[in-house]
């Protein structure tokens, strides 16, 4: 079967045409209206001999205007490479040079990275979006909104999502326009994700847990409520405003949204749930927020499987909400031992291996590091997890997080959770240190929670009591903040440094 996104967006829009697409400050269009910009935006890029299989990348935060310029790319054969707008000049610079970008549309409010880095960069044509000279806008109002011819299908590249280098540079994940279709189904089929419900697009669309929804939306007739910056108040302001009925999150948001005062006078009964991810959710978040009548289920997603590769839900078995649940439809799953093809027993410690059509099509330009993770067809995640008799995965940690401490492995997030359950600790992470006698041991950084004095002694005795001795922490360091990427994942190699 071979599909292009962008016509998947033509027909949604041919079958709903009224029905409101997307939402966001001063806008609300249509999905026919926004299919019309799509075109626009197409008809733009070849205005300027933008052609298939040339890149087009975009630094912008979540808005309308990024998801219009994704798919008038794809309609043209074109690929999408959204952003991490977080990321520093030279990190920009490599990443447009690795792709070789010819566009770069990008916000107001990143002009002056724009500025620092156009001179390095192969890109030859740069589009101005949002703030009072709007270029972007300037562009689609003497274009054309008819349909333009389409290019591009199937297998060939549609997205690139750039990892977050935590090894190294960065490399781009390529995904096709059949992974992305995929991908969209295996969200809307396994989850409620239903015709007509309004979702809050908050998480970051560089982020796969950002962008995949996009296409969930698009396939199932799902309007999107735009939000460019996380503020947790306004989180609940816009979902009594806009009836919001799901969202995506990582759990540090869904906290900070607890402390916005008043929530028990709002009106929040269009909250249907909330899929979290990015790290382990706690039991007691998901049972405050069951406890507010909103389902948070957790969910397990990697770039190069396009997003989503399991979730758990309420409506599978509670007792196992530590777990992230059961394979997205259309995909399947294995645990396997570390540098072999062996599948491992249930219950054993291995390497989670994924299989089904959203495995990506490869790393850009990198054949070598693609060939190190894709073997017999199944994609080595790297991620170290185990699944029980009844097919639900466990994840445990990175493959590369893990500390061999004595020749006994040493998994930082089975530390983690017993530290978490200490009333001080509002965060933990866990980390090795180099050791002359034991070859590595465990460092646990600790924010603690205001107004809290954690006793050092009081963890380690929290750890013994819990695990084996050789498991637990070695050293304990107060800090303010552990740093985290985009998307709230801890940067365990910054850790590590800081460790050492």
């Amino acid at each position: 079967m071979t599909v292009n996104i962008g016509k998947m967006f033509q027909n949604r829009a041919f079958l709903s045409p009224d029905l409101e697409g997307y939402v966001g400050d001063g806008y609300r269009y249509t999905f026919s209206q926004a299919n019309s910009r799509t075109n626009q935006f197409a008809a733009y890029l070849k205005s300027k001999g933008i052609s298939a299989g040339d890149r087009i990348a975009v630094l912008g935060k979540n808005n309308e205007h990024v998801t219009a310029s994704m798919i008038g790319a794809l309609k043209i054969g074109a690929i999408f490479i959204p952003l991490n707008y977080r990321l520093q000049a030279p990190e920009l610079i490599y990443i447009l040079n690795n792709c070789a970008a010819s566009m770069l549309v990008y916000d107001n409010e990143f002009s002056e990275t724009v500025d620092k880095i156009q001179d390095r960069i192969p890109t030859q044509l740069f589009l101005k979006a949002l703030g009072s000279e709007n270029e972007f806008e300037s562009a689609l109002s003497s274009m054309s909104p008819e349909e333009p011819e389409y290019s591009g299908e199937g297998n060939d590249p549609a997205v690139i999502l750039y990892t977050s280098g935590t090894t190294g540079n960065p490399k781009g994940a390529t995904l096709s326009h059949n992974n992305l279709f995929w991908a969209s189904l295996g969200l809307m089929h396994s989850i409620e994700w239903f015709s007509h419900y309004r979702f809050l697009s908050i998480a970051p669309l560089f982020h796969s847990g950002g962008l995949a929804p996009m296409l969930g939306n698009i396939h199932a007739g799902v309007t999107t409520v735009f939000m460019p910056d996380f503020n947790p108040a306004a989180v609940w302001e816009t979902v009594q405003k806009e009836k919001i009925n799901f969202m995506m999150s990582v759990p540090a948001m869904l906290n900070f949204m607890l402390l916005v005062p008043g929530i028990d006078a709002m009106d929040l009964s269009s909250l249907k749930h909330i899929v979290c991810g990015g790290s382990t959710v706690p039991e007691s978040l998901i049972l405050t927020y069951k406890d507010m009548g909103i389902k948070v289920e957790n969910v397990y997603g990697i770039t190069e499987y396009a997003g989503a590769v399991t979730f758990w839900t309420h409506d599978m078995d509670m007792t196992k909400s530590d777990s992230v649940g059961l394979p997205v439809i259309h995909g399947s799953i294995r645990v396997c031992e570390p540098g072999s093809n062996r599948e491992l027993p249930r219950g054993e410690i291995g390497e989670i291996c994924c299989e089904g059509p959203q495995v990506f099509t490869g790393y850009w330009d990198n054949p070598d590091a693609t060939a190190s993770v894709i073997k017999n067809g199944f994609y080595r995640s790297g991620d170290l997890g185990k699944m029980d008799d009844y097919g639900y995965l466990y994840v445990v940690d990175r493959l590369k997080d893990m500390i061999v401490s004595g020749g006994e492995n040493i998994y930082p997030a089975e530390l983690e959770r017993v530290i978490m359950t200490h009333p001080g600790v509002a965060e933990v992470a866990v980390a090795a240190k180099k050791d002359d006698k034991w070859g590595e041991t465990p460092v646990a950084f600790i924010v603690k929670k205001a107004d809290s004095e954690i006793d050092e002694n009081e963890i380690t005795k929290l750890c013994r009591d819990n695990l084996a001795s050789y498991k637990c922490v070695k050293e304990i360091r107060l800090v303010d903040s552990i740093p985290k990427n985009a998307l709230g994942k801890v940067l365990k190699r910054e850790l590590r440094d800081l460790a050492n």
